[in-house]
């Protein structure tokens, strides 16, 4: 396996064929505008992700990665590249439903000789009681898990009692949906039903209450969280990466806030999704 540092982007020791096989460098091991993109965006994801495996390293612990809805693994075959590689230590699981991804993601690794990655070809809610997975989990990611996939990782983070969550939400579709359906009842209840009343407002607002739902259930489950975005990605309106760490207690008043939230902006429907 071939690294490089010739080009003053990539980071010292980064695998040339890795970069290719992502079609972050050209044939020819080139970047181009896109692939420069690209590569910063990932680099930039990575940033956040780096202390919290150096934590668990340095708190004596191996650490254990699960990736849910992987894709192509962009973010697990660059979290091993700089981090595991070097180590003889730690594992990364990507969970994609694709069974082609999944497929193509297992032969890469094997090409790169990154023998402690693995790839499981089952649905996020199977994942949490597969057999395939290790009772201890250190950090479950979610890049751009689309809708109610992100809402299933964590879930899953949850039941494993994960210490790290790390999600980089997308496409909430389900609350705008729900909000639409209730459109009209909302109008004769609240003035604040002026925030959604265009299509466009409702995505972006529904959008807005997902993650704010999101966050609420993870500090009622005793996680301090972080809100911020990543600048430059384009995959979306926005960018929102959500970091979770696990403390010892619960915020008092998050469950009784997202109640009230749901109450106000009649989605009642999903309180099952957001408050367990």
């Amino acid at each position: 396996m071939t690294t490089t540092t010739a080009l003053p982007e990539i980071r010292p020791g980064q695998s040339i064929e890795l970069l290719k096989a992502l079609h972050i460098l050209t044939r020819d091991g080139k970047l181009n505008q896109d692939s420069r993109r690209k590569l910063k965006q990932v680099y930039h994801l990575y940033r956040f992700i780096e202390p919290l495996l150096e934590a668990l390293v340095s708190a004596g612990n191996e650490p254990v990665v699960v990736d849910h809805g992987a894709g192509k693994s962009y973010l697990g075959f660059i979290l091993y590249d700089l981090f595991f590689k070097s180590r003889d230590h730690g594992h990364i699981y990507g969970i994609e439903t694709r069974r082609d991804l999944v497929e193509k993601t297992r032969t890469l690794a094997q090409t790169l000789g990154f023998e402690r990655m693995s790839f499981l070809d089952v649905p996020a809610g199977e994942a949490i009681e597969s057999p395939e997975l290790p009772a201890r989990i250190d950090i479950v990611t979610a890049l751009h898990a689309c809708n109610t996939a992100t809402d299933d990782a964590i879930r899953f983070a949850l039941q494993k009692q994960a210490p790290y969550i790390v999600l980089v939400p997308c496409c909430q579709a389900e609350v705008a949906a729900v909000m639409n359906h209730h459109k009209n009842r909302s109008f004769g209840l609240t003035p604040l039903s002026e925030l959604w009343r265009y299509p466009i407002h409702t995505r972006e607002f529904g959008s807005l209450i997902t993650n704010v739902l999101r966050c609420l259930l993870l500090e009622s489950h005793g996680y301090s969280v972080t809100v911020t975005e990543l600048v430059g990605w384009e995959h979306s309106m926005k960018n929102e990466l959500i970091i979770a760490r696990r403390q010892e207690a619960p915020r008092k008043n998050a469950r009784e806030r997202a109640e009230a939230i749901l109450r106000e902006f009649n989605l009642e429907d999903l309180r099952e999704r957001f408050i367990y």
